[in-house]
Order: structure tokens, then sequence, then C-alpha cells
């Protein structure tokens, strides 16, 4: 077990997130915003200089850049002052891997999602967690925004009645050209299975979307019928998703995700609808949330606004009228973590709040995508 430093920050090692990467810089951001966490240590890339390059742009101590994961474990792992948990935010085929290696070696464990590059790795995962003991996170950032936390909070209270239907989607543009082909990092490795897994757009995006529909209802998905679709000649994975659910309190829902909609940059847009009202949240206006009723009434709820649910302020930083966004979000999530970490070297029982996605989001994200690929081969309904 890594040892307690006081009252200062937590230690961080970071694996990936070397140069070119998007994804990072930020967790990075998000980690240290609160001034909870630093980052001390990483293996950043598959090479040793280009992981060197990357301690130098997060001015890390140049012995603390490793040139490999398990370089660091065991390194760490001597040391008198180690880190305190591994962030994991490579491609996809090494977050399995990398937790196994750090969960092994002491060290709690925070993963960009999807969790794993399969279900069967997915299942594994949870195994090693429930070995281990040790807190796992998943960073399904919109479950950090204070409005979607207030969107779930409505819904948990029963203001709309019986849930009755469900529209997500998400549509993004930034894959309508081939642009793998052309160089680009991000979309090279997304669109790769061996690196990014059998699911594209559905693993990418569409996922997000699935985990906002059950975080915000508290419902489950229990069966699925979709269309994937390959629009992008040459391109190996889908770009684009059709989709029907149902829901366990019997509820029918719609899912659409794209990164072929010219256009579009980040619209992930929920609605749920209930017998007495609505609610809906669009993040690209990510600091108000829409709420009607079935008289015709209609509220704009603001986020920092005094009339919020507890859950909605304990997740606000800034004065109302203050936009928070996409950084502020990975940092809900690191604060909570964090607590989770902290609690659990004081030996609490379950410290990862409901709040934070954790191991059975991972588990429950990672067969989503693997039924939603089964059903648009099928082409008809699968059980979840």
């Amino acid at each position: 077990m890594a040892q307690i430093v006081g009252k200062g920050k937590l230690r961080m090692g970071m694996v990936g997130g070397g140069p070119g990467a998007f994804i990072g810089p930020v967790h990075r951001m998000g980690a240290e915003l609160e001034g909870r966490i630093e980052l001390v240590a990483g293996a950043f890339s598959q090479t040793a200089e280009r992981s060197k390059a990357a301690g130098e742009f997060y001015r890390i101590d140049p012995a603390r850049a490793y040139a490999g994961y398990k370089e660091m474990m065991e390194a760490e792992r001597k040391r008198p002052d180690p880190i305190d948990f591994v962030a994991i935010v490579t491609p996809n085929h090494l977050h399995l891997p990398v937790a196994l290696a750090a969960l092994e070696a002491g060290f709690p464990v925070m993963s960009d999602k999807p969790a794993t590059i399969s279900y069967a790795e997915a299942l594994d995962m949870e195994r090693a967690v429930a070995k281990s003991g040790l807190p796992y996170g998943l960073t399904h950032t919109y479950a950090g925004y204070p409005l979607v936390r207030e969107a779930r909070a409505i819904c948990a209270s029963g203001m709309l009645g019986k849930i009755r239907k469900v529209a997500v989607e998400y549509f993004q543009g930034w894959l309508s050209r081939a642009v793998e082909a052309e160089g680009n990092k991000q979309a090279s490795w997304r669109s790769d299975p061996a690196q990014n897994g059998p699911g594209g757009c559905i693993g990418d995006i569409g996922v997000h979307a699935f985990h906002l529909v059950e975080y915000v209802t508290g419902l489950d998905v229990t069966a699925l019928n979709a269309e994937l679709r390959t629009v992008v000649p040459g391109r190996r994975l889908d770009d684009d998703c059709n989709e029907l659910m149902r829901l366990s309190n019997g509820a029918t829902g719609v899912l659409m995700a794209s990164q072929v909609a010219a256009g579009e940059r980040n619209g992930l847009r929920l609605r749920v609808y209930g017998e007495e009202g609505s609610v809906e949240w669009y993040h690209e206006d990510p600091n108000r949330l829409r709420v009607r009723w079935v008289n015709g009434l209609e509220e704009i709820r603001h986020a920092a606004a005094s009339y919020l649910s507890k859950d909605a302020l304990a997740v606000t930083r800034l004065p109302i009228g203050h936009p928070e966004g996409l950084i502020e979000a990975f940092g809900i999530l690191y604060r909570e973590f964090a607590d989770a970490v902290l609690g659990w070297k004081t030996g609490k029982a379950n410290p990862v709040p409901d709040t934070l996605p954790g191991i059975r989001a991972a588990v429950r994200g990672m067969r989503y995508i693997e039924q939603t690929i089964a059903s648009s081969k099928a082409q008809k309904w699968v059980e979840f």
C-alpha cells in the first residue's frame, strides 16, 4: 500500500498522454484543478525518448519519466514517496494490462473509457478490482457536470413520474473524411481494431451516450436493436449508429451516435420523458437544464443556482453565470476519486461513491458495445 503523506497532495502516475496526445493533458489538468493531486511520474509513451520528452512537457522529475509502465510500477513501489494511484490514458488495448499491473503493485486506478478492449476483458478487470480491494474509477466525463447531477436527482426524486421514454444523441463530424489516412494520430488508433477494439463510433462516443442514459435515469438497459454503419470508404470500424433500447421499468429509448455528422462539434444531448414532465441537457450548453411539465410550464435551471439539489450544488465551484466545462467535469471526477483513495487509505469500506463511475459502469459499458455489435450483425433485438 502506498504510504500516506500527511495532508499533502496525492501523487499521480500517468500511463499514456505522450507527445500528440489529446486526453492525457486533459486528465492532468482535471486531476490538478483543485490542488489535491499532482502528476509526479509517468510512462507517457512507448519509447524512452518520447516518454522523457513528455516528462519535460509535464515538468516532472526526469528520473520519474519511465520507459514503460512495468518499470514505473516497480520503481515507484521502492521509493519513499511513491505514487498514490495510476491514471490510464492510453489507447484502449492497453487499459487492461496497465490496470492489472497497477492493481497487482497496490496502486488504485483511474482509467479513461472504455474500460477495456472487450467485454471478456472487462470481466477480468472486475475480478481483479474485487480481489485487490482497491478503488477503481472510470472517466465518463459527463457525469461530472453539475446539471447532469441535477437531472439525475430529478429522476431519482420521482418528480417526473414513471419514466416512459429516453432519447440520447451524440453527434460529431470530425471523421467525415478519412483523416486517419492523413496522419491524424487520434483518428489512426481509434480506427484500428487492434488498438481501439471492435467498436468504432460506438466504442468512442456511443458508450458515453449509453452511460448517460443509465446514470441519469437510474434504470438499466435490458435489450438493444442496433444498426451500425461504416460510411467513409476504407474505414475499418463503424462511424455511425442508430439504436433502439428497452429499459428495466418498461420504458423505451433511442440512441443515435455518429462521427460523420458533418459540421457537428460535440453534440451530446439527453432527453428523459416521464408521466409528469421531462428534462433535457445539451453538452454545448452545459450550464442550463430544461425542465418541462405536463401542464405546459417550462423551467430553465442554471448551474450554481441556490434552488438546485444538494447533489448538483456539491459539485459546483463558481457563482451563477460563470460557466464551467469539460476540465471542471474531469476535476469533479478526480475529486471524488481522491476522496475514494483517501478513504481506502484510512480503511473505509466501499470508498468509491455511487456518483463516480466505477467498475460496474466499466463492465456495463463493454457489454453495451459487444451487444450493440451483435445486434447490428444479426439485424435483430438482443438481450442485454
